[in-house]
């Protein structure tokens, strides 16, 4: 075999053993184009706006400073003319010649399209087409029917809108029809003296100029399209050769670490998701006891009291129960401006038909309750302010181990920051230090999942984690800390929206 031979198969080993995935580079190639297109779209309808915004400035600008050069010139030509009524033949004609000029040199222009001079007599609007009719006016004090356009007429109508206010201005009024049209009114004032308003229809036509600038965009954008993608292209064929084949071994070994993977968080979402039903099985349990109780204590003098604490017991179960079903449910089941729920409402309901009901250590617990009456409603659920609400209290119960306990709760609001504040305390023996510890992310250790000071935690550890999770979907903001005169004290900020 010739040395060409040997070199050749050389090369074609050696591309073996790489991976070129054709596929995925075109893929990838399709993708890029498809941007570079979405980017030459987006520029050139940016270069077409920047074109159409600096051209109807330009548009109106141009239109102004073409009516103001008309109205100067005639302003001019009264001004230095002194002519009286029955002048001399030749120089009314020369004075009407003039006017007719005037005329005819700005009709002539391809964007005007009507000129008129605007006067007001017995409060009729007259619109001056000519020059004898305008020399007939300005030094005879003479009008002809023909002059009033009628109130239909749309230069008409517009002037006598704003006469008044160009006459006190003496400023030109310019109004703009369809993006193209420009009615342009500047003020006639010979030597001083309001007269009337010289009128301009202008339709500035630049399309011959949006479509070369198009045009030439157009090329240059073809022409950067085409370098980027032969460039993509040679650099793929470049790169293809330095990357080599994917290791079988290695893909199985990745294969078999993701299912372990997804294996593992499967069970721990089991795992963890039957230990949330427990935790609310346990709340819908007391409280179906405590509609039991009332059903039976049920009679016509307290069936109106009771109707409405048995209704209220039964809208938190369906809550709980719909907690079992979606623990992350939607935004517009927990908040909204269709709920307004009295916070001291709940509160006291709370206190009174919940933890006092409770036959475990009743009497060795006393609630104390400061509540601000000026405390305006919140957008929250009622039955997700109970979930939240609800596990603090029992926390500060639960683990206050002291005999008589004393639980303050309080609701603030404080009008000049639009604030307000829920704080529950206790008289216990505070919460540990380590469970006062923030994380990394600012949480601390009392509100993260499954933490627990029981000495049994495997159905522990939701209740303060569950309210602080509420609370945070709710938009308000839980917190903890110890009092120095002993207990422990939950604090909840709300922003209070009017």
């Amino acid at each position: 075999m010739s040395n060409d031979g040997k070199n050749f198969s050389s090369f074609v080993d050696k591309i073996k053993d790489y991976h070129f995935e054709w596929k995925h580079l075109l893929v990838l190639f399709i993708v890029l184009i498809f941007f570079q297109i979405i980017i030459s779209f987006i520029h050139k309808i940016s270069l077409d706006e920047l074109q159409n915004e600096t051209q109807d400035w330009y548009k109106r600008d141009s239109a102004e400073k073409i009516a103001s050069l008309t109205t100067t010139s005639i302003e001019l030509l009264l001004e230095t003319s002194n002519v009286f009524f029955n002048p001399e033949i030749d120089y009314q004609k020369d004075m009407v010649q003039a006017f007719n000029i005037i005329y005819s040199q700005q009709l002539l222009q391809e964007n005007i399209e009507e000129l008129y001079v605007l006067v007001s007599m017995d409060h009729h609007i007259f619109a001056i087409k000519d020059g004898n009719d305008l020399f007939k006016y300005f030094f005879a004090s003479e009008l002809l029917e023909t002059d009033e356009l009628g109130p239909q007429n749309q230069a008409v109508k517009i002037y006598s809108e704003k006469e008044e206010y160009i006459r006190q201005t003496e400023q030109i009024y310019t109004q703009e029809e369809g993006g193209h049209t420009f009615h342009v009114f500047v003020p006639l004032v010979p030597n001083g003296e309001y007269a009337g308003a010289v009128y301009l229809k202008i339709s500035p036509d630049f399309s011959f100029i949006n479509k070369q600038v198009v045009a030439s965009y157009d090329q240059t954008a073809f022409i950067f399209s085409a370098l980027i993608l032969f460039g993509l292209l040679a650099m793929f064929y470049i790169s293809s050769y330095t990357v080599k084949e994917r290791d079988e071994t290695q893909k199985m070994l990745f294969q078999e670490r993701e299912q372990h993977l997804r294996e593992q968080i499967n069970f721990q979402k089991e795992t963890l998701f039957t230990k949330r039903i427990y935790h609310t099985h346990h709340k819908a349990e007391k409280i179906m006891g405590f509609i039991k109780e009332d059903i039976h204590a049920l009679t016509p003098e307290n069936f109106s009291e009771y109707k409405e604490r048995v209704y209220k017991y039964a809208n938190f179960v369906s809550r709980v129960i719909y907690d079992m079903k979606w623990y992350d449910p939607p935004v517009q089941t927990i908040r909204g401006i269709m709920f307004r729920t009295d916070l001291n409402k709940v509160i006291r309901f709370l206190v009174e038909n919940l933890f006092k009901r409770v036959s475990e250590n009743v009497k060795r617990i006393q609630f104390q309750l400061e509540l601000d009456e000026t405390l305006p409603v919140v957008n929250i659920n009622e039955n997700v302010v109970w979930e939240i609400i609800e596990p603090l209290i029992q926390n500060s119960i639960d683990h206050s181990n002291t005999k008589n306990l004393e639980i303050k709760i309080s609701t603030k609001y404080e009008r000049s920051e639009n604030k307000g504040y829920l704080k529950i305390c206790d008289n216990g023996q505070g919460i540990r230090d380590e469970f006062l510890q923030p994380n990394d992310a600012g949480t601390r250790k009392l509100f993260l999942e499954n933490v627990s000071t029981k000495k049994d935690a495997s159905n522990s550890g939701y209740g303060c984690y569950l309210s602080y999770e509420i609370a945070r979907r709710c938009g308000w903001r839980l917190d903890a800390f110890n009092q120095s005169k002993g207990g422990c004290c939950f604090v909840i900020s709300m922003e209070i929206r009017s």
